[in-house]
């Protein structure tokens, strides 16, 4: 498993949109507005209707809540239901949106993602000029929730794809499963299909006053058990009807199926709202047999854990034993440093978007003769170097004759030291371009490994320029 940055740009949208409409549980009139936001943002939602306007990111961690939806709370600010808008901005590929609300919770419209994809449509997704990471599944991860038997697992796949089965022990229902095999799919297969509830369950939300914004047109409601006539008086008031019937498939009237399995697609949905909580694009297949908000998100904060820990330790795989790409020639050949300033000895690796480079550091290094004697330390700032030389070498390698140029520091970032760095250690560098390189500039994240941990990271920017 680790991560990777991807050719495929980040998406955000061209221009902000806005619907309205009823909150399920709050019965209050809301008017959500999507907005373009930067790259690297992520998914954020923004309550104006508060001072401050506060601002919550789509995180597992801010779950606080998954009885009736995915609530998220940060700072004692609330968002609740979430998936539906999420699962819309996933399934239309885009990664950077800032989600206003003037209400605690986005309109429940029919009880799917679809007014919420047409609204994105007409925003227009665009690509921002980052490249997208994703987290490449290599092991089976799995989540079991006991007591429900619910579970939910990820395996490895080329791309991302969710394969949903649904078994709620009732015969209205029955077994159904649903699959998206590739994000695209999801606006034509997965985004109309309407939320669900057991007769039972809307009894006792009603009883309690929490499903104040629904009616027969954003809920599927499957009868379990026989109407009473008390209830179905009940229903009348609630939904505003004359006449509640039960049609010959055990659903209430007034709505059609789209499909016959509207439930697992629905719970697939779910599934896909819930995991954009995990803040980085999945590449695996994941299987949620009887999924539901409190195991999707247990899912989703322990892979997001995982990606956490694999950022901090992600030490590139790399054969100290192989033929380099480059050896200590040929960077001489392309780099203008020499010693006792040339940091890095062999690249192993070199694409358009990332090189991977190696330092052995031995005591004969110049600088121990005065940094700490007795107690040899390589300095910082001479490890940002290596890591600044193996992203000139990235950079060089994009014009034909790069003994003719040289590299210069623009800018340096969230610069942070981990571990010390001392004689006998090998250093490997990674470094990833975060933008495409633009007239000679090169904006990368770099990173630093020694003993198999990260000793130091950087997010640096230089350019190319040609000898007069």
């Amino acid at each position: 498993m680790g991560i990777v940055t991807t050719e495929i740009k980040q998406k955000t949208i061209k221009k902000e949109v806005s619907l309205t409409g009823v909150g399920l549980h709050t019965g209050k009139n809301v008017t959500l507005t999507f907005k373009p936001a930067a790259a690297n943002t992520g998914l954020v939602f923004k309550r104006i209707d508060l001072e401050g306007m506060p601002v919550i990111e789509a995180d597992a961690n801010f779950v606080t809540s998954t009885q009736r939806g995915t609530c998220l709370e940060k700072n004692g600010v609330s968002i609740q239901t979430s998936e539906h808008v999420l699962a819309a901005l996933v399934g239309l590929d885009v990664d950077n949106a800032i989600i206003e609300l003037n209400a605690s919770e986005p309109p429940i419209m029919d009880g799917s993602s679809k007014f919420f994809v047409e609204a994105l449509e007409k925003a227009e997704v665009v690509e921002l000029d980052v490249f997208r990471e994703e987290y490449v599944i290599t092991d089976i991860i799995s989540y079991t929730d006991e007591e429900s038997g619910s579970e939910i697992l990820v395996m490895p796949s080329k791309e991302y794809q969710i394969t949903t089965m649904v078994d709620f022990g009732t015969k209205v229902l029955g077994t159904q499963n649903a699959t998206l095999n590739q994000i695209s799919d999801f606006k034509n297969e997965i985004s109309d299909a309407r939320t669900f509830s057991f007769l039972h369950e809307i009894e006792m939300l009603l009883q309690n006053g929490l499903i104040k914004g629904g009616d027969l047109n954003n809920a599927i409601v499957y009868v379990d058990k026989p109407l009473s006539t008390d209830t179905m008086e009940k229903l009348k008031v609630a939904f505003k009807k004359d006449t509640v019937k039960v049609k010959s498939n055990g659903i209430l009237d007034n709505l059609t199926l789209h499909y016959p399995n509207e439930a697992a697609r629905h719970k697939l949905l779910d599934v896909l709202g819930d995991l954009a909580l995990i803040g980085t694009r999945i590449r695996g297949k994941v299987i949620a047999n009887k999924p539901g908000h409190y195991v999707n998100t247990q899912f989703a904060k322990k892979l997001s854990k995982l990606i956490k820990n694999d950022r901090r330790n992600n030490v590139p795989n790399i054969d100290l034993n192989q033929t380099p790409l480059m050896d200590v020639n040929q960077i001489m050949a392309m780099l203008p440093h020499r010693q006792p300033f040339l940091l890095i000895d062999k690249v192993f690796e070199l694409s358009d978007s990332h090189v991977i480079a190696l330092k052995n550091v031995t005591m004969n290094e110049s600088f121990f003769a005065g940094h700490f004697p007795g107690a040899p330390v390589m300095p910082g700032v001479l490890i940002v170097e290596a890591m600044a030389q193996t992203g000139g070498v990235l950079v060089l390698n994009t014009v034909p004759d790069p003994e003719n140029y040289l590299t210069f520091f623009m800018k340096m970032d969230n610069v942070k030291f981990k571990q010390k760095v001392v004689p006998g250690d090998t250093l490997i560098f990674k470094c990833s371009l975060i933008t495409p390189i633009r007239r000679g500039i090169c904006h990368m994240q770099g990173y630093a490994y020694a003993n198999g941990k990260l000793c130091a990271e950087a997010e640096l920017m230089a350019q190319i320029s040609k000898v007069k």
